[in-house]
Parts: structure tokens; sequence; C-alpha cells
């Protein structure tokens, strides 16, 4: 991936795409964690288009400024597990484990990140087998493998043959809203569209959905924000 400062803004990162469909610079600003794209024309000069991001620089700014930039993960960082916040912290343990306000991982910062990524897809994981099963139970139905991913564009899916996925970082959500996304994906086991039925089938499984169906319209975003890599 090409990767260059923004000139005159060295602490914004612009990620560099060539494509031979496009006809002209262009700038997009991620609102999921605030990554800056410059697509520019497969011949085009790089020197010129750095020149067009630099000229659009106030806007990049502002506009990732409404979104929040990415926050890397690691030793005092607060992060929301099943949407209360905890904060990461060194301590003699061989795994991590929740006391009170604190997420206590193992002393060695460089591992801080990994280690509590693992951790948050293994509880995830739990959870959201939990979940598909008891609805799909509820529903008469049965479900295939289950898979997580850290995907940006979908929260989950349901394939043909009942297999489902899932964003981990749901884990990162109040348990009502990772509930909802499960109860959504369980209900595509019997309606595969998005018709009135298959909304009667999510309200049938949770009724009070639509408000963490909002929740997630409204913050699912900012979940993507934490960074767990480089």
């Amino acid at each position: 991936m090409n990767q260059r400062d923004l000139p005159g803004h060295p602490g914004v990162t612009l990620v560099l795409r060539r494509s031979a469909r496009a006809r002209r610079f262009s700038l997009r600003v991620s609102g999921l964690d605030g990554q800056v794209t410059l697509s520019l024309p497969a011949r085009a000069r790089e020197g010129d288009a750095l020149a067009f991001a630099a000229e659009q620089a106030d806007w990049i700014v502002k506009a990732r400024a409404r979104i929040g930039s990415a926050i890397d993960v690691g030793f005092g960082t607060i992060l929301p597990v099943e949407g209360q916040p905890v904060t990461l912290q060194p301590a003699d343990v061989r795994s991590p484990r929740i006391e009170g306000a604190g997420l206590l991982l193992p002393r060695d910062p460089a591992k801080a990140a990994a280690r509590t990524a693992a951790w948050l897809k293994f509880r995830a994981r739990a959870r959201l087998v939990e979940a598909s099963a008891r609805y799909a139970a509820f529903l008469g139905r049965t479900h295939g493998p289950i898979t997580l991913r850290d995907t940006r564009s979908r929260w989950g899916s349901c394939a043909a043959d009942g297999a489902l996925m899932y964003s981990w970082r749901l884990i990162l959500a109040p348990p009502k809203v990772l509930d909802y996304v499960a109860a959504h994906e369980v209900a595509h086991l019997a309606e595969m569209n998005h018709s009135p039925a298959f909304w009667a089938a999510v309200a049938r499984l949770m009724p009070d959905y639509q408000q963490h169906r909002r929740w997630l319209k409204r913050e699912g975003a900012g979940l993507h924000r934490y960074r767990f890599s480089r």
C-alpha cells in the first residue's frame, strides 16, 4: 500500500490508489476510522496528486475531526468491552482478564494489542455462537458454521447454506446490540431478503430491535476507530 504524509500535515497519512478508470484526482475520508484515500489516474504524476491533496488540506482535517482519528490500542487505552469502558493495564497475569474498570494484560507492551484482539475475538465468538443458537432454536431452524471477520461494510451476513458471518468488533458494543445483529442474521434463515416478513421475524426474536439497530447506525462507526495492528 502506497502511503504518503499530507503535505504540511505530517500527522495525516494519505493512502494512494491508482486506478485505470480514474479520470481525475479524488479524496475520500472513511467514515469508519478517518483513513484518507487519494485516488489518481494510472499515469498521473504523484507530485501533482499530492499538490491536489495539499489544496484540500483544510477539508481533510475538518472531515477527520468530525469522525475522530484512529486509536492505537495499547496500555492506557480506554476500550469498550460489551459497551463498558475498561482501561488496558499491565499486570502479573498469564492471560487477559477484567478486574473492575481495568483489562489486565501480561506486561509485554509489544504484545498488548495482539493479546487484546485475540481475547476480544474469543469472547465475541462465545457470545455470538450462544445468541445464534438461541435465536435459531426459537425459529425452529439450524444455522451453519459461524465465522468472525473484521469487516467494514457489514456487521454480519447469512449465506444461502445457513453459514453465518459476524464482525468480531460487535463485542465492543452493548450486549443487546450484538444480540440484535445475531437476531437479524438468524432471521435470514427464514427469510433471505429484507421484506416485511423478514422484519416481522426479527421482531419475533427481539421485539425492541429498532433501538439497538439505531444505536449501531449512530455509534457503530466508532467501533472501527480502535487499531490493533499497524
